[in-house]
């Protein structure tokens, strides 16, 4: 049963997603992380047996295996990709960016090259449910940016078999090379490199708790987007809203896991009861109904606020994944969403629309820390690097503060590393 609050009646964490983790995984995964360390494909070749119940016979996906699968591949479903696929790449040209060069007064110029990251591993899920739409979503940016080599990994099926949607994204996608490959061990041979596995220099996509800990006990040998948490929605909505559609809206994220997190905030009593009940009535339907029922047990909710404004405030405080405005006039209050990862305006843009066709990227922070961290973005793929010039004579302007700085900080060589030169210039040579 959906709980429902008065506002003010709860602590902001009653309202957060969170996994309820019974069990430290940590010693779990860096042990497993040794063990690719130390005896590589071996070693990814025995959690493969023992995870995913087969038996492999070779890690990557071949040529053939990538062109059958395209081949099997509905043309219905993949004209849908190449859809999304151009969708997702033309949001995402707007996000490029080019380096800049500034003087900043005679003889001095400063500026930023922007670098695209070499090689990049994708995460991309492949238990529970498969997820295409996330190759697309972390391939096309990086295609983008520049990167030169994408290294996708992502778990086979009994058939030893990778889910030939997610093959078919990955080639319009334009992946170069698919291992069949999940889990604290894909991350661990990502990170580290195997006979088989190249060694990439970025991991980003998600995945369960195992790979979310793997990605946080590798970050800083390789770069990292994000550790994903659960995924959650707020829905905001106000009396013209159909609890018909809150409802599914809600439970459309309920449905991707058992710790997801559902919230409606409302300034209708009358609308928040209607919604609870279509959220019974419509968990009686759905295919992950056990699924979603328990995320909606565990952390579904319906708030009453005073006022919509109100709403708006709570959702800030809560920094959601996604964000529905589910009202008459939602751009009225997109101004006021400082926190949130992604926002849907209106009653005909649901959540969904965002997971496979809209174009922004689905691959959002969690756990409330949009109210630091943004939306998987080009920015993800690329590094910036500075670089200065200061002539002769800019450094004579410049040195003698730059010197009195370091000596304030009692260090030494740095300004004996100014000073030098300051002296050299004004002898006509070197000290």
């Amino acid at each position: 049963m959906i709980k429902t609050y008065k506002y003010g009646e709860f602590e902001l964490d009653e309202l957060r997603s969170g996994e309820t983790a019974e069990t430290d995984i940590s010693a779990d995964v860096a042990a497993i992380i040794a063990d690719v360390r130390k005896r590589g494909d071996a070693a990814l070749y025995d959690y493969t047996r023992r995870f995913d119940k087969v038996e492999l016979s070779a890690l990557e996906v071949t040529r053939e295996e990538l062109d059958a699968a395209v081949a099997r591949c509905e043309p219905e479903f993949l004209a849908i990709l190449k859809r999304a696929a151009a969708n997702i790449e033309a949001f995402h040209k707007n996000q490029v960016r080019t380096g800049f060069v500034a003087q900043s007064s005679g003889g001095v110029f400063m500026g930023q090259k922007i670098t695209p990251i070499e090689r990049v591993g994708l995460y991309i899920p492949g238990g529970t449910a498969a997820y295409p739409s996330s190759a697309l979503m972390n391939a096309i940016p990086a295609k983008l940016a520049g990167v030169s080599e994408l290294i996708m990994v992502t778990p086979p099926a009994k058939d030893g078999n990778v889910n030939p949607d997610i093959l078919a994204a990955a080639r319009v996608a334009g992946v170069d090379r698919v291992f069949k490959l999940g889990g604290a061990h894909a991350v661990a041979a990502l990170a580290y490199g195997t006979e088989s596995v190249p060694r990439v220099d970025k991991i980003t996509g998600p995945g369960n708790a195992f790979v979310a800990e793997a990605k946080r006990q590798v970050y800083g040998i390789v770069g990292i987007d994000m550790i994903a948490g659960p995924s959650d929605v707020l829905v905001i909505a106000d009396d013209t809203a159909n609890p018909v559609l809150v409802a599914a809206d809600m439970l459309a994220q309920a449905e991707h896991d058992a710790n997801a997190t559902a919230v409606l905030v409302t300034d209708s009593a009358e609308l928040a009861a209607a919604v609870g009940a279509e959220v019974e009535r419509q968990l009686k339907l759905l295919p992950r109904g056990e699924i979603a029922g328990k995320s909606i047990e565990r952390n579904g909710k319906l708030v009453v606020a005073p006022s919509i404004a109100a709403a708006v405030e709570l959702a800030n405080a809560l920094a959601p994944e996604h964000l529905e405005l589910c009202v008459a006039s939602p751009f009225d209050l997109l101004d006021s969403v400082r926190n949130a990862g992604s926002v849907f305006l209106g009653h005909n843009t649901p959540e969904a629309l965002g997971d496979y066709l809209a174009g922004p990227n689905h691959t959002l922070p969690t756990l409330g820390t949009a109210r630091f961290s943004s939306p998987l973005s080009v920015d993800d793929f690329t590094k910036k690097t500075q670089f200065t010039y200061f002539s002769e004579s800019a450094l004579r302007d410049a040195g003698r503060d730059v010197v009195a700085f370091a000596e304030r900080e009692g260090l030494e060589a740095h300004a004996r590393s100014v000073s030098l030169r300051l002296n050299s210039a004004e002898s006509g040579g070197a000290e």
